[in-house]
C-alpha cells in the first residue's frame, strides 16, 4: 500500500488507470472513499489517483488538526506532487477539497493544468452553517445514516476525526476567515465551478451567486450547475458530471 510523507506522516495514496494525471480531493469529514465508485468512470481516459489527507481514512491520524486546515491540505498535495514527480496535473475537489484544489493551484501552479472545484462554499466560510457547526455534528454523530457514513471513511476513530474537523472549521473562521493565501485574481489554471441546484446545504441560487462573485475576481473560468441531485454533484450527478468534466478537460487551452 503506497504511502508519501508529509512532516513525518504517512499519507495514503492509490493510483489507476492511464493517461493525463487527475487527482481527487476528498471533502471535510470524507476520505478518499467518497469517490469510490464514481474514479472507476474516470479510469478509462486518465491516470486516476486518490489520497486521504493527513489524518483521514487510511493516512496516519492526528490528535488534532490545522487550523488553516484547507491550506494545510494543499500542502499536502503538493508535497506529493512533488515527491512522485507529477506535473500538469488535473485537479477534482469536491467540498472542502475543491478549496484544497484552488490553494494548490494558486500556490503551485507550475504542477497544475486544469481544475474543477465543485460544490462548495466560496472565498469565505458561510457564518450561518459555522455558527451551528458544533450542535449540528453533534447531531449528526446521533444520525445512523450519518455515522455509516462516518465509518465508511474512517473505520474505527471516526469520532476522533470528526471532532477534528469541527474544531478546525470553528477555530478558522474566529481566527482565519478566509480559505486562500493568494488573491484570486493570481489563479492561472483554467477553473469550472460545478454545484447542484437541489443541493441540500444550499439555496437553489446560492452557487450561482457565489460562483459569478469568484470569476469575476479570478478574471476566468466557466460555471456548471446540474438542475437535479444533492451534495455534492459530483457524486449525485455521475455520468453528467464525467462528461462534463472529460469535455473541460480535454478542450484544448486557448
Amino acid at each position: 500500500m503506497p504511502y508519501f510523507i508529509y512532516h513525518n506522516k504517512k499519507c495514503w495514496y492509490e493510483e489507476a488507470g492511464s493517461g493525463q494525471p487527475l487527482l481527487f480531493l476528498h471533502g471535510n469529514t470524507a476520505s478518499s472513499r467518497m469517490f469510490a465508485e464514481t474514479e472507476k468512470l474516470y479510469r478509462g481516459k486518465f491516470k486516476t489517483i486518490l489520497i486521504d489527507f493527513l489524518g483521514h481514512g487510511r493516512s496516519d491520524r492526528l490528535d488534532t488538526f490545522q487550523t488553516d486546515l484547507w491550506f494545510d491540505e494543499a500542502q499536502q498535495v503538493i508535497a506529493f506532487l512533488d515527491q512522485t514527480g507529477y506535473k500538469n496535473v488535473n485537479l477534482i475537489g469536491s467540498s472542502g477539497g475543491a478549496q484544497v484544489a484552488i490553494n494548490v493551484a494558486l500556490e503551485r501552479p507550475d504542477l497544475v493544468n486544469k481544475v474543477i472545484a465543485d460544490s462548495f462554499e466560496g472565498e469565505v466560510p458561510l457564518k450561518a452553517f459555522v455558527e451551528n457547526v458544533i450542535e449540528d455534528r453533534e447531531a449528526s454523530k446521533q444520525d445512523e445514516g450519518t455515522k455509516s457514513f462516518y465509518i465508511f471513511n474512517h473505520g474505527e476513530g471516526w469520532e476522533q476525526v470528526v471532532d477534528n474537523d469541527t474544531k478546525a472549521i470553528h477555530d478558522h473562521y474566529i481566527g482565519i476567515g478566509k480559505f486562500f493565501h493568494k488573491s484570486l485574481s493570481e489563479l492561472q489554471a483554467e477553473i469550472l465551478l460545478t454545484g447542484s441546484r437541489e443541493d441540500e446545504f444550499a439555496s437553489p441560487q446560492f452557487y450561482e451567486e457565489v460562483y459569478q462573485g469568484l470569476l469575476k475576481k479570478i478574471g476566468h473560468g466557466k460555471i456548471k450547475l446540474f438542475e437535479k441531485g444533492g451534495h455534492p454533484a459530483l457524486l449525485s450527478n455521475g455520468q453528467e458530471f464525467y462528461e462534463t468534466a472529460c469535455s473541460f478537460f480535454e478542450k484544448e487551452s486557448v
